[in-house]
């Protein structure tokens, strides 16, 4: 045991899986970043990281078995969820649509979209429902309950989370960077690819609306 932390090393190899499996919070800061470049690709990601340092209190504090104990509680939780991500989706998929007609009002769209992505990467990070069903499943199964300070075992495991996450955004912001120059001379092929992630965006909405606690 490593100061409240039943295995560690366990925990670190889980989170690292987890954190590589696609999920919207990563596809959104690579989506930044191949449109407005890696200043916006790092702004959504602090949003991300706020979402997960929020959700990771929130399970301290025990909102992770109150989800659990409470069924109808975590059916609004995911409905919300699910109904924002495929708000996204559906955004993402109107403004593919307006850049492949090449329309003089997408590029406006996509400017007002993208000077926000610290707030919308927080949003989308709060649903995720690979985040919520970590914290809720993975997260809290390494803290040992008995532990004389179970708030530094949180810590912990907290920010190993962070760090492996901080990484792998750093990988996708730099990646979509590269993007973001392609796109720039392939209006449609952007167009594409902004609409692959709405679809995408609209598949995770599913995939919390039918998510269980397992």
């Amino acid at each position: 045991m490593f100061y409240g932390v039943t295995d560690i090393w366990t925990y670190a190899l889980g989170a690292l899986f987890i954190v590589l499996l696609p999920g919207p919070n990563s596809l959104y800061v690579m989506a930044v970043a191949s449109r407005e470049g890696v200043k916006a690709g790092y702004r959504g990601a602090c949003g991300v990281f706020l979402g997960d340092t929020v959700l990771m209190i929130f399970s301290a504090a025990g909102a992770a078995s109150l989800l659990k104990t409470h069924p109808a509680l975590f059916m609004l939780v995911k409905y919300v969820g699910a109904a924002y991500l495929g708000w996204v989706g559906l955004g993402l998929l109107r403004q593919a649509l307006a850049n492949w007609r090449g329309k003089a009002g997408a590029a406006g769209g996509q400017a007002e979209e993208a000077s926000r992505p610290f707030r919308r990467a927080l949003i989308i990070s709060l649903m995720n429902p690979k985040a919520i069903l970590f914290f809720i499943s993975f997260f809290i199964q390494f803290v040992d309950p008995q532990a004389a300070q179970p708030a530094l075992a949180f810590l912990i495991l907290g920010v190993i989370l962070q760090v492996l996450s901080a990484l792998y955004l750093s990988a996708l912001i730099f990646g979509g960077a590269y993007l973001a120059s392609q796109f720039r001379r392939r209006k449609r092929l952007a167009a594409a690819g902004t609409a692959s992630v709405g679809g995408v965006f609209l598949g995770f909405g599913v995939k919390l609306a039918t998510a269980s606690l397992g």
